[in-house]
């Protein structure tokens, strides 16, 4: 956990990177550590998405369906493309995958995700509901 905390540390540099964030509605509606806790987490991620080099958008239920894994993606990718990397999330801890043919599937699912979801506008306005409903 404190790994992922301090990872953030890019967010907010002079400089930040761009991120987007591509979450599934029933990540959001989960209440790990009871109702204030998601409902914080709620809030704060609404605020991080009014960020101008932030943006995170919601795939709804009863969007399109696509073949993904249950664990956390993160795709990390700049101006050199053969260091691209993938970053996986398991329970078994972290996998980095880079070769160029795994490369371009988890690219071609995160494009047909990122199609799925709502606009960042829209997205915001269903964490605020969800966060409200709680």
């Amino acid at each position: 956990m404190s790994y992922r905390v301090k990872r953030q540390v890019v967010l907010f540099r002079d400089e930040p990177l761009p991120y987007t964030a591509i979450v599934h509605e029933a990540a959001l509606r989960m209440q790990f550590g009871g109702a204030a806790t998601a409902k914080a987490q709620l809030e704060h991620l609404i605020s991080m998405s009014e960020r101008d080099h932030l943006r995170v958008v919601v795939i709804p239920f009863g969007g399109v369906s696509f073949p993904i894994s249950a664990h956390g993606v993160d795709y990390f990718h700049g101006p050199v493309t053969q260091l691209d990397t993938v970053q996986l999330d398991t329970a078994h801890g972290v996998e980095l995958v880079d070769a160029a043919a795994q490369l371009e599937k988890y690219r071609l699912v995160l494009d047909r995700m990122e199609q799925a979801a709502l606009s960042a506008d829209e997205s915001r306005d269903l964490i605020r509901r969800i966060a409200q409903g709680i």
